[in-house]
């Protein structure tokens, strides 16, 4: 199994200087009528079943046999960069959350929601201003400098913080950071806040740095299911293919479930996150991982859409009859249930 890293500047950069490459590349080459590579991408620092599959090879060992080799790449800079490299067929599935997947659904792409990575109940993103700051409430970074990344679900977040006090993005001065630098920034006085995960926030609270104003945890109603997607093209080539994917990730859902203590270490150690911050955001005991498309997972998606466009969030809108696609979800199962 090969991790890739791919950084924004360097992923945008390679696309806008070498376009016929990308082409090139984006269909894996053929071997007795299946791919020879499939590479799965994640936001970094990773959703947890792709962290589980990378942990234990897991889909290394469904595609073996095949002689199929599997790539896992981790985008650092966000979910438009992961969806950008499926709608061009730079990877084959992806593992966003759900406001790039809906923008890139919205924009007409060929790409299919074909399961869950998550919905869980608690958001996991925090706003985190200085240990000594002076702001008490959301509504006091008015005109303040706030950092986080653009188009991610962390954006989203902030933005309905922000409608909860009367505000939007335009009443302040937003900074496009990337998870890696809003810390450092935030500590150096570059900016007033930042908009994180909720492991940097506990990173930067454990060392006295930093304290919470807003936990989205806090927040139920804003949390939205995080979604798998598969490059249109490659799942029409290769529908066996994509069901046992989805099989693998079925496997690994339930795994979690019967091994929480485990499946916490794992996540902890892989991704250098706070085992105590990872705690907190399942503290149910549950991960929520179960990759089935309810219709309440449907409707949580489009009041996500409907605030994402009234936000200008979002262009176009989403299709949800040509864009979800649970045919190969509802074949995965019937494999995990056989054995």
């Amino acid at each position: 199994m090969m991790v890739l890293s791919i950084r924004r500047r360097n992923f945008l950069q390679g696309m806008a200087a070498a376009p016929l490459a990308l082409t090139a590349i984006s269909v894996p080459a053929f071997a007795d009528g299946k791919p020879s590579l499939i590479r799965i991408g994640s936001t970094a620092p990773g959703h947890l079943k792709f962290i589980l599959a990378r942990h234990n090879g897991a889909f290394d060992k469904e595609f073996s046999k095949d002689s199929i080799k599997v790539e896992l790449v981790v985008f650092t800079n966000g979910g438009s960069e992961a969806t950008t490299a499926l709608a061009t067929g730079a990877i084959e599935i992806t593992y966003t959350g759900n406001n790039p997947a809906l923008r890139v659904a919205a924009s007409g792409a060929d790409v299919n929601a074909i399961g869950l990575s998550s919905f869980a109940k608690a958001d996991g993103s925090a706003i985190i201003v200085r240990a000594d700051a002076p702001f008490k409430t959301v509504a006091d970074l008015k005109g303040k400098k706030v950092g986080y990344l653009f188009g991610t679900v962390r954006h989203s977040i902030f933005s309905k913080a922000l409608r909860s006090v009367g505000l939007t993005t335009n009443d302040l001065d937003s900074l496009n950071m990337a998870f890696d630098a809003s810390g450092p920034a935030l500590v150096r006085g570059d900016v007033d806040a930042i908009v994180e995960t909720e492991d940097v926030a506990a990173k930067l609270v454990e060392a006295g740095q930093a304290r919470v104003l807003l936990d989205a945890n806090d927040h139920p109603e804003w949390a939205a299911p995080y979604i798998i997607s598969a490059n249109g093209d490659f799942a029409r080539n290769y529908p066996d293919i994509v069901t046992r994917l989805l099989k693998v990730d079925i496997e690994l859902a339930r795994w979690s479930e019967a091994h929480p203590d485990e499946t916490i270490k794992i996540f902890s150690q892989e991704t250098k996150s706070s085992e105590k911050a990872v705690r907190k955001t399942y503290g149910d005991g549950h991960f929520y991982q179960d990759p089935r498309i309810t219709d309440a997972a449907i409707q949580s998606l489009k009041g996500e859409e409907a605030f994402m466009s009234e936000a200008k969030l979002l262009k176009g809108s989403v299709n949800y009859d040509r864009w979800i696609d649970q045919t190969y979800l509802d074949k995965a199962y019937k494999l995990a249930d056989a054995t």
